[in-house]
Order: structure tokens, then C-alpha cells, then sequence
């Protein structure tokens, strides 16, 4: 990989190199598009929300909506759930996440075509429950065993040397955005080393087809890996304490670190799922041939599994993620070795690394959701 400058280089054109997201979300995550929604909704009882922890929920009746999924819904001014696609959602959707775990874990969103759960509880078992038809998550079982002969030392040389060389070229700037000039250029320059690929035509590798064709569906998922590490980064410098704590950490503890962000602040908030048979889940019944809408992002918030679950905590005693499962797969080993090469390469290069003054780290998103910009002094 070489260090030197060139048309595609990280130091110019990045922000035009960006594509604008449009269009219809599902879209944006090809491996998640839902199926066509169920065709009838059962009717279920409304009332008073349930107390947390009980399975009586109320979800939205048919006479609340439309007889068939995904058509118009007309509002009737009855209490009916929040949706994850509400406008203002993409600024805050703990608030829409909170409420629908507290009152309707189980609820059908016309907007989603999709019965949603919330909970933790719910969403892990939904995951790896074989009731479900399961979506490509790397580390999941059945990844774990496409993958053979990976080397984790040839893995690991990629990723430092890729991540010294991104560092060093912004070291030296009054400013810089760690997502435009960093987070953007890691994972695709990750992949480009690993399989090969000259540094001048990493670009092609960060969106489209040409990085699955190149490393695999696993290594190609580079935008959901550039998410999850500006989430990380982002947690990580919005606290002097955390950055103390992390400057010079063990391997074990920036992992631990990286942990607690992929729970925190999840790159995939949305993960969807097809029912093969009915299931029960808190609130009620999900019926047979149903697409479901997994909120990962609100099951990573929930209080009922995590303790001060919005406090970003490497050193918590309740660790856990959703966003891949345990088993072995080049895109898991992939994001925890960006996570810790970055803070390794960022620290190195710039000591007095922090955020500029008055910055503070603003996601955004629906589906995916990260920072947009990390605006940094490199010099303190």
C-alpha cells in the first residue's frame, strides 16, 4: 500500500467521493430487504398498555389500520404505537424505541410492512431462532462454516499498516473529519490490501458490487463497518475519561470497548426476518409467514438486560452485541482489528488527539446509523 498521493487519496475529493443516500431505505441493505408482508393481521384485543414484563401487549387492531398489510393507513386518533420511520427519528430514536418496548413490544407498522420487535429478549432469539428465516450476519453458524483459511496474521498486518498510513496523512492538519478522511478509507483499504488491489483503486471497493466479488459477501461489507467504527471513534473521544482509558489499552479492552459500542450505537439499527411458523413473543403472536422487523438498536437499550443501558461503558459487567453473531468470519475479525488498529494508529500519530471545540458527535440514520462527520483537532 503505498503512501503516496494520488488522485483517489484520502486528502482530496472525499466528500464528493460520498455518495447521498435516497430513495427507498430497505434498499441500502440488499442482504436485509423484507418479503412481501403477511397477508392478514390477526386481531388482538386493545387495552392498557401491559406492565414491562408481561405478555398481554396491545398491538394496533385492523380496525386501526387497513385490512391487508402495507396498504393506507388511516389514523382514527386512537393511541397507537410510534414508528421507527416517524419523522425526527433519524436526530433520536430512543424516545420511539423506549415507548415501543415499554408499550408495544409487539406492534404492526404499515410503514415497515412488518410486525416490529423491541425488546432484547425478542430480537436475540429472533436472530438465531430457526422459526425465522435468517438474513447474512456475519458470525452467524452458517457463515462460520463458508469461511476457511483466513490468515489472522496477514489480517492483522493489513489492517495496522493501512491504519498508520491514514493517520499519518491527516497528523499534520489544524482539523480534520476522522469520518471523511479515516473511518471512510479503513475498511476499503483493509480489503484492498488484503485481496490485492492497488491503493489508487481502493475507491472502487467502498460501495457497489466490486468488494463482494473481491473478498466475499463478509469482506464486502465495508459500509457497515465504516459506520460502526466513526459510532466507536465517536464514543470514544466524546470522553476525556474513555480516551485516558483507551490511549495505551490492552488488546482485550479496546475489544471490550468496541463491544460496548456495537451495543450502544449499532450500525445496522433495522435487521429483518421472515417467520417460518407462528411465534410467540412478548405481546402476543407473530403469525406464520410474516416479515418482522428486528429494531437492534433498541433491543441494545434495554434496560431489562443492560444496566444505565445509554451510558457508554467499556468496563460494564453486563457486556453484550447484536450486530454479529460469535463465530469465526472475516468481516467480524475485520471490524474488531479496524476498531483497534484505529485507536492505536490515531493515538500514535496524534497524542493530543480530541474533538475540536464546541463539536459534538451527531448520528443520524434509520437503517444504518453512525456520525456523519467526526471533526477532530490532530494537534490538540
Amino acid at each position: 500500500m503505498s503512501d503516496e498521493p494520488n488522485r483517489g487519496a484520502p486528502d482530496r475529493g472525499i466528500r464528493d467521493a460520498r455518495p447521498q443516500e435516497s430513495g427507498d431505505p430497505w434498499t441500502r441493505l440488499p442482504s436485509m430487504v423484507p418479503g412481501a408482508a403477511s397477508a392478514a393481521i390477526p386481531t388482538v384485543p386493545s387495552g392498557p398498555a401491559p406492565a414491562r414484563g408481561t405478555t398481554a401487549g396491545r398491538v394496533r387492531t385492523v380496525a386501526e389500520r387497513t385490512a391487508a398489510p402495507g396498504g393506507p393507513f388511516a389514523p382514527t386518533g386512537r393511541t397507537v404505537a410510534p414508528s421507527p420511520l416517524d419523522p425526527g427519528a433519524t436526530r433520536d430514536p430512543h424516545a420511539i424505541h423506549r415507548t415501543l418496548r415499554e408499550e408495544f413490544p409487539l406492534t404492526y407498522d404499515p410503514l415497515l410492512r412488518a410486525w416490529v420487535l423491541s425488546r432484547y429478549a425478542d430480537v436475540a432469539a429472533a436472530l438465531t431462532d430457526s422459526r425465522f428465516t435468517h438474513g447474512h450476519r456475519p458470525g452467524d453458524p452458517p457463515c462460520s462454516r463458508a469461511h476457511v483459511d483466513v490468515d489472522m496474521a496477514e489480517l492483522r498486518s493489513v489492517t495496522e499498516r493501512t491504519a498508520y498510513v491514514l493517520a499519518r496523512r491527516i497528523a499534520e492538519r489544524p482539523q480534520a473529519d476522522l469520518v471523511a478522511d479515516f473511518c471512510h478509507w479503513l475498511p476499503a483499504g483493509t480489503v484492498a490490501a488484503a485481496v490485492g488491489v492497488p491503493y489508487r483503486d481502493m475507491m472502487r471497493l467502498v460501495r457497489g458490487r466490486a468488494a463482494g466479488a473481491l473478498a466475499g459477501e463478509c469482506g464486502g461489507q465495508i459500509a457497515v463497518r465504516e459506520k460502526a467504527l466513526a459510532s466507536f471513534l465517536g464514543n470514544v473521544l466524546a470522553d476525556p475519561d474513555q480516551v485516558a482509558a483507551l490511549r495505551d489499552a490492552p488488546t482485550a479492552l479496546v475489544a471490550r470497548a468496541w463491544t460496548e459500542s456495537l451495543r450502544r450505537d449499532p450500525p445496522v439499527q433495522i435487521a429483518v426476518r421472515r417467520t417460518r411458523a407462528e411465534v410467540a413473543v412478548s405481546g402476543g403472536t407473530v403469525p406464520a409467514g410474516a416479515s418482522v422487523a428486528l429494531l437492534v438498536g433498541s433491543a441494545g437499550r434495554d434496560p431489562e438486560r443492560f444496566r444505565e443501558p445509554d451510558r457508554f461503558d467499556p468496563f460494564r459487567d453486563d457486556p453484550g452485541q447484536l450486530t454479529y453473531g460469535s463465530g469465526f468470519c472475516p468481516a467480524v475479525l475485520l471490524a474488531g482489528l479496524e476498531a483497534e488498529y484505529a485507536l492505536r494508529a490515531l493515538f500514535s500519530a496524534m497524542p493530543r488527539l480530541r474533538l475540536a471545540d464546541g463539536f459534538r458527535p451527531d448520528a443520524t440514520g434509520l437503517i444504518t446509523r453512525a456520525p456523519r462527520s467526526l471533526i477532530v483537532r490532530p494537534g490538540g
